[in-house]
């Protein structure tokens, strides 16, 4: 499928779920972003925590290579270690862990629903899944991504730290330190955070309504849903990336 299709079709839903969810009723709307708050935030936390303390690990592991090397003294890496972490892969690894999760379980969701017409019976109670539940999804996503994204840096900061100091004896401290760490790495990661969380339920959203058949639509729907969201989550990394080198932040 066209990556243009995939981003048009988000983009659509996006301006979709904002215009009706101003319809929606309150109390159904906070119910279901709670919800999914807990679903996304909560029950992804372990999967990211645990993923991002092995990336800081491995990370460590590769940069002792290379230390010695061209070094010989791991330590001088610790602070451009914490800094390319912030800045770069500790937001677009949260980011595709918390889309092979919640984009998964969003998608088998939405396109259950859609496959048992529960969607038809919603529309004619006057309802717009649009409203009840895309935007808090969307919502949800921009909310919990960001928090997601600080524990696991957090953590694979951690795991880095203790890998050094246990593995390879030196100073674990060096890897948590910011004293590269400027503005604009916040400014990028956050960035990229939040238009990960963005797109990640509106991929899943997108690729579930348009289900249609069995338990194989269903499938099909979780598949592509994931696919594209870890797809768009890497184009957003590098977009972002790009556009900061070429601004010269």
């Amino acid at each position: 499928m066209s990556p243009f299709r995939e981003l048009g079709g988000a983009a659509l839903l996006a301006f979709r779920a904002t215009a009706s969810a101003r319809r929606a009723p309150a109390p159904l709307f906070l119910r279901e972003l709670w919800r999914q708050l807990d679903q996304l935030a909560v029950r992804s936390a372990p999967l990211v925590v645990s993923g991002m303390a092995f990336f800081g690990a491995v990370m460590v592991s590769i940069a002792d290579v290379q230390a010695r090397r061209f070094t010989g003294n791991l330590v001088v890496l610790g602070p451009a270690y914490f800094q390319l972490l912030l800045r770069e892969f500790g937001p677009v690894t949260a980011a595709l862990l918390a889309a092979a999760r919640y984009g998964a379980s969003s998608a088998a969701e939405i396109s259950s629903m859609s496959v048992t017409e529960q969607l038809d019976a919603l529309r004619m109670c006057a309802g717009e899944p649009e409203a009840d539940l895309v935007a808090p999804r969307v919502l949800a996503g921009v909310i919990a991504t960001p928090a997601l994204c600080v524990l696991g840096i957090a953590a694979a900061a951690l795991s880095a730290a203790f890998t050094a100091r246990f593995a390879f004896q030196v100073d674990g401290w060096a890897f948590l330190s910011p004293r590269f760490v400027g503005a604009p790495d916040l400014l990028s990661a956050f960035v990229k955070v939040v238009l990960c969380g963005l797109y990640i339920p509106l991929s899943a959203a997108w690729h579930a309504l348009g289900a249609r058949g069995g338990s194989a639509a269903v499938g099909q729907a979780t598949t592509r849903a994931v696919v594209s969201a870890s797809l768009g989550c890497l184009f957003i990394n590098l977009a972002v990336a790009l556009a900061f080198r070429l601004l010269e932040v």
